[in-house]
């Protein structure tokens, strides 16, 4: 029995470690998953799913076993759609050699980590997972969680290819990571769909779709080589990192006009603690075009990785202070109030 690797599975929380194949295949199962799913990622879908359950819990109580289901439902997707990402783009002939994807953690078929056979076989595994956990919740509570289901099972499948090569990836993680998951968790939780709580999903995934920008223009000059058509190859990079500003800023805007509206509580001004994050990291990276080699004082363990890393910082300090206004708002709008 392979030992428990509890720093990898802490790790891969945060960043997408590297590695040889052979300490890969030193890991146990979890941490093969973690990695294999770029897990630093999913934890923005365990973002959404507690923002969901925070906002579903406002009206009434939340039967704890549904958001479970609908948790470990989100998870898996996510993480089904990576290993379809890292596929399907190894198969169109795009994570090669020093391609971007290949460079900041390992891709497992490029890296020789598992084949082609095996890395579909894991995509059909954790795929079928997903789906189970949403075929239990359809029969839990019918209504809209069938076409919620179908909309999950399309974008998980086909947001790599062709979604992602046509200019709509950026769209799709918008409409994902807000109105599905948010807006779509409310509904499963409460069985009301709420368009306020759709408006609500919004400045989380705004922040999520910044950082899903800052990646796309990190490798637009090798997307654009390849043939894949991300918006910031079609909008060009000064046009992205400006999109990328109007997105964060937009968060706060829609996070103080549902304060203004009154469906949130003044306590959600919290989230300008993010603030900092959005001046210190964000702002100074965005000014200027990417630089072509890592800058002397820039981490090594880091690069390539430039404007996704700096939103990424940016989006897990907002969705940390989001979530910790929605705790507070959430008791003064059931118990004060």
């Amino acid at each position: 029995m392979k030992k428990i690797h509890f720093d990898m599975w802490k790790k891969a929380l945060k960043v997408m470690p590297r590695m040889t194949n052979e300490e890969f295949e030193e890991l146990d199962l979890v941490s093969k998953w973690l990695v294999s799913t770029r897990f630093a990622a999913v934890v923005m879908t365990i973002t959404s799913a507690v923002i969901a359950g925070l906002l579903a819990f406002r009206p009434g109580p939340v039967h704890v076993g549904v958001w479970v289901i609908m948790f470990l439902g989100l998870t898996f997707a996510h993480a089904t759609n990576n290993i379809i990402n890292d596929l399907v783009d190894f198969r169109r002939g795009i994570d090669k050699g020093n391609y971007f994807r290949a460079l900041y953690g390992p891709q497992p078929l490029e890296r020789g980590m598992r084949t082609d056979r095996s890395q579909l076989r894991y995509a059909i595994i954790n795929g079928l997972i997903a789906v189970a956990f949403g075929v239990v919740l359809v029969f839990m509570r019918g209504g809209l969680t069938i076409p919620l289901l179908l909309a999950g099972i399309f974008f998980m499948v086909f947001y790599t290819w062709p979604l992602k090569y046509f200019a709509l990836g950026e769209l799709s993680l918008l409409l994902v990571w807000g109105p599905l998951m948010v807006g779509g968790g409310y509904y499963v939780l409460t069985g009301i769909w709420d368009w306020t709580v759709v408006a609500a999903s919004l400045p989380y995934g705004l922040g999520v779709t910044a950082t899903l920008m800052g990646k796309h223009i990190d490798k637009l000059d090798l997307d654009k080589e390849a043939g894949v058509h991300t918006l910031p190859v079609v909008i060009g990079e000064k046009a992205s990192r400006v999109t990328v500003i109007a997105l964060i800023v937009l968060q706060y805007v829609v996070t103080g006009a549902l304060v203004f509206t009154g469906f949130f509580t003044p306590v959600m001004a919290i989230v300008l603690l993010a603030l900092p994050s959005f001046f210190r990291d964000v702002i100074p990276m965005f000014r200027h075009p990417r630089p072509t080699e890592k800058p002397e004082d820039y981490p090594e363990q880091a690069w390539p990785l430039w404007f996704v890393h700096s939103t990424f910082v940016y989006a897990r300090s907002f969705g940390g202070w989001f979530i910790l206004g929605l705790i507070a708002d959430t008791i003064l709008q059931k118990i004060v109030l």
